[in-house]
């Protein structure tokens, strides 16, 4: 019988509420106060972690974000491997997740199909 979840999906889990924890808790860099960690997709040789991020508002611009992330890469990366028991700790390498602003665009587009439907 197959696993429920493979190792990359369990230890992308775990990476992902570490990271969110630390940011949380430990993080004094004011860029990152208002973020939060979406996903993490693994590599299949577990060496590179692609954290995707959004920001509590979604039309905000991710730059200062991102840089801020990229600057703090050492630091997360360093208290990930003391939280999490592997061998080798992953490269951390951070994207925007923009699936908020988007589904927000796409319930305007309909929202404003319907409106143009039910004028006479």
């Amino acid at each position: 019988m197959p696993r429920e979840f493979s190792r990359n999906q369990r230890l992308g889990n775990q990476v992902l509420r570490t990271l969110n924890e630390v940011l949380r808790l430990e993080s004094k860099d004011p860029r990152l106060e208002h973020v939060s960690l979406t996903a993490v997709e693994l590599s299949k040789d577990l060496s590179v972690a692609r954290v995707y991020f959004s920001m509590l508002n979604p039309d905000a611009d991710p730059a200062p974000v991102l840089e801020g992330l990229e600057r703090a890469g050492g630091f997360l990366r360093s208290r990930l491997g003391r939280e999490i028991k592997i061998r080798h700790v992953p490269e951390l390498r951070f994207k925007h997740d923009n699936t908020a602003a988007e589904s927000q665009r796409i319930s305007d587009l309909i929202g404003a199909a319907l409106g143009k439907d039910e004028k006479p």
